[in-house]
């Protein structure tokens, strides 16, 4: 039985022995073919790799240079990451004996060229990533042999030309923030590309035949390049399903241009300086899962209330939520146009009014007319199918007569400005052009008459049409904040959350270039948190939703602004003037104790020695009177004689600081002779 257990328990043992001792050293080797080297600080690649290894992480190791010899006896390997590094060229022919190796990734190194032999003898390789590099020139042969290739990314490096890529089985092409602003049909030969992103390299127009001959292509970004109008090969394009045109002159779309792309799913149209979007989008793209429109100037007006509704019916997520703003009116200025409500976009209110007559009663919608001052018509701004800026003027109103009181036309919709656009009680009006125009009251002036005289203006005649809703108290808020830090309570956020776990803390910076998300996981036990290591007078959105979950589940966001440096200068000695009046006051106080005793001390005194004058007319101590009085009576035989002891009383009372206090009230007045002889003791 022995025997037959001693081999089971080797052949148990036996991986876990190889094992460690086959792992490299300053390594992880969690199963027998993976090994993760992080943060070795070595220059070179380590020693006594397994054979049998087929999958080696070596990023961030500072690895300065490369050598054939690095890879012998690793056949079986075919992963090799080493990004983070310090390589700065590839000899040739250097990952040749990597004969299984598919997956090669080099980025985020300081590569400056890709030489003709570079990758040779690589047959098999599928995934090739070079991005974040200092690459300038690629030899014109550098891929050849690479025909498996489905993945090649060359993003951010210092390329002005490209190579001509014949790679029949590529999918992902990524170029992105390169310089190459032409690029037509023969330099890219790959007929099942699906995905090409071009976002930044420079381009002026988007080359018809290149589009034509990608009939696979799914994925297109063109974004941030100088396209001055919708490239018109998109309008005949079918089966894109992401698309993202941010950043590019050529303003607002004629969305018209997009009706042929209905199986899109994720769209960017951000920075396109988009005042609105008109309600036929939504019927353009009924499997939209993901639109972006951020840092666009948005007017909140009637025509965009449907917009917010139509994402929560649709389930679509609004990506960059935080940066998809209003803009104008002044009211709704800054406001994420997400959360806001139906009301918040100034439709008119409708009311109901029954009128009957002797055989039918019927109710008729009616709006809500404008004060009794609006004296002109107000023109309708709304979108159509031609252009985002086309205006209909519609008739001016006719005034309510007797006999047309008991109906309405229903077909006159009169569209007015969203309330509270003037500011102070002014009138708002739209002129001929659609353009907004405040009439300010007396004592006011200023486009949205939002400055005032010294004079007080007339109160506002109340809008009985608006219905003041008590705003919701934030569930998170800052309460402080510095030049670098911000100061968040977020006491309501969990009490009203009582199954937090946990909470995630999202912030970004709504003032940088940098607009980038950054998260911190939090315990639900924190109701207070300080952000630091912020940017001085920057504006930051913050946002909190339960850890675990989906960002965009019960997700409550607020806004907080940093201070400038000069402010906290301000701001501390500000609290050392406070400290130092705190400290003053109490000091003040005792010094003012103590002026009072010592006028009480004086006044005793000063009353003992008028006494004394009384008498005898001597200003000496009641001990010496006394004593006089023993001698005369001696001199007369009254009194036996006897030898008296004139007690001289401590002038200073020692403290247990070696410091000394006056009595503040002493039995005897003593002579100036006496106080001047008499020194502390002190022992």
């Amino acid at each position: 039985m022995k025997l037959f257990l001693t081999p089971l328990v080797l052949v148990l043992i036996l991986p876990d022995v190889i094992l460690s001792s086959a792992c490299p050293r300053d390594c992880s080797c969690s199963t027998p073919e993976s090994i993760l080297c992080f943060q070795r600080r070595s220059a070179t690649i380590p020693q006594g790799v397994p054979s049998f290894t087929r999958s080696l992480y070596l990023f961030a190791n500072g690895i300065e240079g490369l050598s054939t010899e690095d890879f012998d006896g690793l056949e079986n390997l075919e992963m090799l990451d080493l990004s983070q590094n310090k390589l700065t060229e590839l000899p040739d022919r250097v990952f040749e004996t990597l004969a299984s190796l598919r997956n090669l990734d080099l980025s985020a190194n300081q590569i400056t060229q890709i030489s003709e032999d570079c990758f040779q003898g690589m047959a098999l390789l599928e995934r090739l990533y070079l991005y974040s590099n200092h690459i300038k020139t690629i030899h014109p042969a550098a891929f050849n042999g690479l025909e498996n290739l489905l993945e090649l990314k060359l993003q951010g490096n210092q390329l002005t030309s490209l190579p001509v890529l014949s790679m029949p089985r590529l999918l992902l092409l990524d170029l992105r923030f390169n310089v190459i602003p032409t690029l037509g049909a023969s330099d890219l030969q790959t007929p099942n590309l699906e995905s090409l992103k071009l976002g930044g390299v420079g381009l002026t127009n988007l080359n018809k035949d290149l589009i034509d001959s990608l009939k696979n292509l799914h994925e297109l970004d063109i974004s941030r390049n100088q396209l001055e109008a919708f490239p018109p090969v998109l309008k005949e394009t079918h089966g894109l399903i992401y698309l993202n045109l941010a950043g590019n002159p050529m303003g607002p779309l004629q969305f018209q241009d997009l009706k042929n792309l209905g199986e899109m799913q994720e769209l960017d149209v951000s920075s396109l300086s988009l005042q609105g979007l008109p309600e036929e989008f939504s019927q353009l793209f009924p499997h939209l899962r993901k639109l972006t429109v951020a840092e666009n100037p948005f007017n909140c007006l009637c025509t965009l209330a449907w917009f917010p509704r139509w994402l929560r019916a649709q389930s679509i997520t609004l990506e960059r939520t935080e940066e998809t703003r209003c803009h104008f009116p002044p009211i709704n200025a800054g406001k994420v146009v997400e959360r806001l409500e139906h009301r918040d976009f100034g439709c008119p209110t409708t009311t109901t009014v029954t009128t009957s007559t002797v055989k039918t009663t019927a109710a008729i919608p009616v709006r809500v007319t404008t004060p009794a001052s609006a004296t002109t018509a107000i023109p309708a701004h709304r979108f159509n199918e031609n252009s985002d800026k086309d205006v209909d003027y519609p008739l001016p109103p006719v005034p309510a007569t007797p006999s047309s009181s008991s109906g309405v036309d229903s077909d006159e919709e009169q569209r007015f400005c969203p309330s509270h656009t003037c500011l102070n009680g002014g009138t708002c009006r739209l002129d001929q052009y659609g353009q907004v125009e405040c009439t300010c009251p007396p004592g006011t002036y200023g486009f949205y008459c939002e400055i005032r005289n010294d004079s007080p203006p007339s109160p506002p005649e109340p809008d009985l049409s608006v219905t003041t809703v008590t705003p919701n108290i934030p569930d998170i808020t800052s309460r402080q904040a510095t030049s670098t830090s911000i100061l968040l309570d977020l006491h309501r956020y969990i009490e009203m959350r009582p199954y937090l776990r946990g909470i995630r803390l999202t912030y970004r910076n709504l003032s940088g270039p940098d607009r980038r998300p950054n998260q911190l996981s939090l315990p639900a036990s924190y109701p207070e948190y300080r952000l630091r290591g912020l940017n001085p007078n920057s504006t930051y959105t913050v946002c909190a939703s339960p850890l675990g979950a989906p960002s965009s589940i019960d997700s409550v966001c607020t806004q907080a602004r940093t201070t400038d440096e000069k402010d906290d200068s301000v701001t501390g000695a500000q609290i050392v003037n406070k400290k130092m009046a705190t400290m003053l006051v109490p000091a003040v106080a005792i010094l003012l104790l103590l002026v009072l005793i010592a006028t009480a001390v004086g006044v005793v005194c000063y009353v003992r020695k008028k006494r004394a004058k009384g008498h005898l007319d001597l200003d000496c101590e009641p001990s010496q009177v006394e004593l006089d009085g023993v001698k005369a009576g001696l001199g007369n035989g009254a009194l036996p004689q006897k030898q008296t002891q004139l007690m001289i009383p401590e002038p200073a009372v020692q403290s247990g600081n070696l410091e000394y206090e006056v009595l503040l009230l002493q039995d005897h007045c003593m002579s100036s002779k006496i106080m001047s002889s008499h020194k502390p003791s002190y022992f």
